[in-house]
């Protein structure tokens, strides 16, 4: 059967390209301990890509201060992410993923700014890298 994604690479091979912590939260659905990640109070010009594949995930104006614990956008670059439902640990959540490689990034919820889209896109630090607007 096909996958459903462009990069596809045995477990192997994302073990030894992935940090330990980036394997568990990417190919493992973990989740990295609230305000410990290096992006949760970042705001810098730029774009955020996926650490596993380097697919555009999410531009900088996109993010704002949550005090969740962990970066927050309202919304991700069109057709970068793809959704699934959550159920795990009896919670009612929707898992987001890369598109390009399927790795997990985080998960949406609907308590975002009114203003905007009135999501919060809350994503693992170690799922995500940043690309300062000048080395685009």
């Amino acid at each position: 059967m096909p996958s459903k994604f462009k990069v596809v690479k045995t477990d192997a091979e994302w073990k030894n390209q992935l940090t330990p912590e980036q394997y568990n939260v990417l190919r493992q659905k973990g989740t990295e301990r609230p305000h410990t990640g290096e992006y949760a109070e970042h705001f810098e010009k730029g774009t955020y890509v996926c650490a596993a594949c380097g697919n555009k995930l999410f531009d900088s104006g996109t993010k704002f201060h949550s005090d969740c614990g962990w970066p927050s956008f309202d919304q991700a670059i069109k057709g970068s992410v793809i959704y699934e439902h959550d159920g795990s640990y009896g919670w009612d959540r929707t898992e987001v993923m890369c598109a390009n490689c399927g790795g997990h990034l985080g998960h949406v919820f609907d308590d975002g700014p009114e203003e905007t889209t009135g999501k919060r896109f809350c994503t693992n630090s170690v799922s995500i890298k940043f690309i300062p607007a000048e080395e685009k």
